[in-house]
């Protein structure tokens, strides 16, 4: 009997069942969700589905058509705003054509929350007890809130040291058991993996392939939000690569139902002190970093789980994959910060990058594009003290609003 959704093997096409507790392939590979669009009609119930508030569950059709809605965990997930350049951006950018989606409106401050609500909800499907990832911040925070939420205990492992305190804090406060490793990111990943074959812990990381498809909603929301007319350009920071891999998925699935005509450009931005993913697309040669050491904590990792997803995504939308410094980071979120909208420094790389890609002609002026934030401001408040105190290391403040002191008034 055919399935409507099931998991495939990424390299070798071998299919499995959904309820399979491991996300690799006996290859290796990873798992892909598949949906057998010709078992159902995805674009009824996605207009069935269209007054649902969640802006993740909106779009179960095309994320996971056939779990019980009794089984749906939510909590505001999605919704997130697109909003023009204010002037000040405009300049900064070189373009009056360049918006902005905010993840960071989610309800932990990151878009994990939209691959949280999906995988937590396949963990109670599955009457998971424990749920485990490794994280450098953002998804231990949304890890521990919706499993709290849900009820079930939570897992994370973070490397001592990288994480900024606001997301540790909220990993804490969300009553997550917190464990902190020496090493990298890619290191404390390893310990989660053998927490799971030991322990048989249900792993949260983008691993699991229901995280990639709640993250696809962000593609599906913003094409709704534009009236299913695509921009030119879509432009994501690129750490772990869940959202790159995530994103050319959701456009291949909305171009085979017809949703949309054409494929918009992804670009992929990750630091030039942290950017295998890069070097990889530039040489398609691929090389793990053994000390990724980029000052947006949120995107410091050497070897990107999803990294061949993410190079196909690149490849079947004609997109791009490129660095930028810490410098240019630290400022374009400076400016960010500066018209009212903010963001943490991983997600400044869009602006960074965005800004530079215009400079250099690759994007017009005259070009649709859309940047991706993916961190609230308050993720990491310590980065921003520290810049507009001039007091970052090996960076200038050149877009400070330095502190002011005044005599008190008897």
């Amino acid at each position: 009997m055919q399935e409507v959704t099931s998991f495939r093997c990424f390299s070798c096409k071998k299919l499995y069942s959904t309820s399979y507790r491991r996300f690799n392939c006996e290859c290796g590979g990873l798992f892909e969700v598949i949906h057998d669009w010709s078992l159902f009609s995805a674009k009824r119930e996605l207009e069935d589905y269209k007054t649902i508030s969640s802006g993740v569950w909106r779009f179960k059709s095309l994320i996971h058509p056939r779990i019980d809605n009794k089984l749906i965990i939510e909590r505001g997930e999605g919704n997130t705003s697109i909003y023009s350049s204010p002037t000040k951006l405009k300049d900064f950018l070189g373009s009056s054509n360049v918006k902005i989606k905010h993840e960071g409106e989610n309800p932990t401050g990151s878009f994990k929350d939209r691959g949280m609500a999906v995988a937590i909800s396949e963990a109670k499907n599955q009457s998971v007890t424990h749920v485990v990832c490794a994280s450098t911040g953002n998804t231990s925070a949304s890890l521990a809130a919706y499993a709290s939420f849900t009820g079930i205990k939570s897992i994370v492992v973070i490397p001592e040291g990288k994480i900024a305190y606001g997301k540790l804090a909220q990993a804490i406060a969300y009553g997550a058991e917190v464990f902190q490793s020496e090493g990298t990111f890619d290191q404390a990943l390893n310990i989660v993996k053998d927490l799971v074959k030991q322990k048989n812990y249900y792993l949260m990381n983008s691993i699991n392939p229901w995280r990639i498809e709640g993250q696809k909603t962000i593609i599906f929301e913003l094409l709704e939000q534009l009236k299913w007319q695509i921009p030119d350009w879509i432009v994501v920071p690129a750490g772990n690569l869940g959202n790159t891999a995530a994103f050319g998925k959701a456009l291949k699935e909305a171009k085979e139902l017809d949703l949309i005509e054409d494929i918009p450009r992804i670009v992929s931005v990750q630091s030039d002190k942290a950017q295998p993913f890069v070097q990889y697309w530039k040489t398609n040669n691929y090389s793990p970093e053994s000390n990724p050491r980029t000052i947006a904590t949120a995107i410091n990792i050497g070897n990107p789980v999803s990294i061949e997803k993410a190079f196909q995504s690149l490849k079947e939308t004609n997109g791009l994959a490129t660095a930028v410094t810490d410098q240019e980071i630290i400022d374009a979120k400076a400016v960010i910060d500066g018209v009212g909208i903010g963001c943490e420094p991983a997600s400044a790389t869009t602006i960074a990058g965005t800004k530079n890609l215009i400079e250099e002609g690759t994007i017009l002026p005259t070009e649709q594009v859309i940047t991706i934030l993916t961190g609230h401001l308050l993720k990491d408040p310590q980065i921003i003290i520290d810049y507009h105190q001039n007091s970052l290391e090996g960076i200038k403040s050149n877009y400070a609003n330095k502190i002011l002191s005044i005599k008190s008034i008897r």
